[in-house]
């Protein structure tokens, strides 16, 4: 008897995770984004998030939960339950937090809903340098190692992380400035304290489009939309091309626990969401690549990602945690 009642509430159970994983969602959801209001990621969050709630037929309640470069955010939608109803609108941050000794949890403890896209970044001189184009740059630094002077943000940021990507790649001994951020580098570089600096497309192509920089090349593999004109780093540099892709990534993010079914739902909304006219048009005019991936193939890139910054970071001195220790393999 006592079997048989066992027997009838396994099967009870198991029809009531079938039924709940079929007619997700029942409520609204709660998107987590893990940096403030007003910045990259949050303005991606809700530039995606209308298109996914008239996908999935429910809202999605938008909730910025800043803190520890996005461990509090992520650690929160951990530790939620794994039903799908919250969910991490989240950035690159996380992958860096073992190696930085911010975190141990990083995306390999969450499933990939959508990498809906990654940012540009763009080497930029002003407007009346003598560089006319990455080569003459390169050149100048081999030919006067140390004299030439980059803008940077510090260890473990854009630029320095770009400066170290081409350092692997090229003989590129420069005088790395650090300021407080890219916008005041730039501001610094157009000032003369600086040759040249290492930049995010949406953080240059303003002044860019005003004529007061250049743009000699762009950190990709091929040329952007954005600045077709602008020729891949790789022409100049073709054994970078091992790094890339390589820049800030905008994602939404559930705990790997999640049921299939309701991840199948969640990939199947954001996919179309990502496809939308205005979501599209809002990645470009900042000068991102919409990816729009989910499942194996975002997972290789973040895997790639992380491997490739993770060991930039512990070969420029700045990595707390050494990549090796931690299991991530060098690219």
């Amino acid at each position: 008897m006592i079997n048989k009642l066992i027997g009838a509430v396994c099967l009870l159970l198991t029809f009531s995770v079938v039924a709940t994983a079929e007619d997700f969602p029942e409520r609204e959801l709660l998107g987590v984004v893990m940096w403030s209001a007003g910045g990259a990621t949050d303005t991606v969050a809700r530039a995606v998030n209308p298109a996914a709630e008239e996908a999935i037929g429910e809202s999605i309640v938008v909730l910025n939960k800043a803190g520890g470069a996005g461990a509090i955010s992520t650690a929160y939608v951990n530790a939620a339950p794994a039903d799908g109803y919250t969910i991490l609108y989240g950035a690159e941050n996380p992958q860096l937090h073992p190696v930085m000794g911010v975190s141990e949890l990083d995306y390999s403890s969450f499933y990939p809903v959508n990498v809906l896209g990654r940012g540009i970044a763009v080497i930029v001189v002003p407007a009346d340098s003598d560089y006319q184009d990455m080569q003459s740059l390169m050149s100048d630094i081999a030919a006067n190692p140390g004299a030439v002077k980059m803008g940077s943000t510090g260890p473990g940021g854009l630029p320095s992380t770009i400066g170290a990507l081409i350092s692997n790649s090229a003989p590129f001994e420069v005088t790395a400035i650090p300021f407080d951020g890219e916008g005041p580098g730039l501001t610094a570089m157009l000032g003369g304290e600086v040759d040249f600096m290492p930049s995010g497309i949406s953080a240059a192509a303003e002044q860019i489009k005003a004529g007061k920089m250049r743009a000699l090349a762009v950190v990709n593999a091929t040329p952007v939309d954005t600045m077709p004109d602008v020729p891949a780093i790789t022409d100049s540099i073709p054994d970078i091309a091992r790094f890339l892709p390589w820049g800030p990534f905008y994602g939404v993010f559930v705990p790997d626990a999640v049921p299939d079914d309701v991840k199948a739902s969640l990939v199947d909304a954001y996919k179309v969401a990502a496809d939308s006219e205005d979501f599209r048009t809002l990645m470009a005019n900042r000068g991102n690549v919409v990816m729009n991936i989910s499942g194996d193939e975002a997972k290789d890139f973040l895997s790639k990602w992380q491997q490739v910054t993770a060991w930039v970071l512990q070969d420029t001195g700045a990595a707390k945690v050494s990549p090796e220790e931690l299991g991530i393999s060098r690219p």
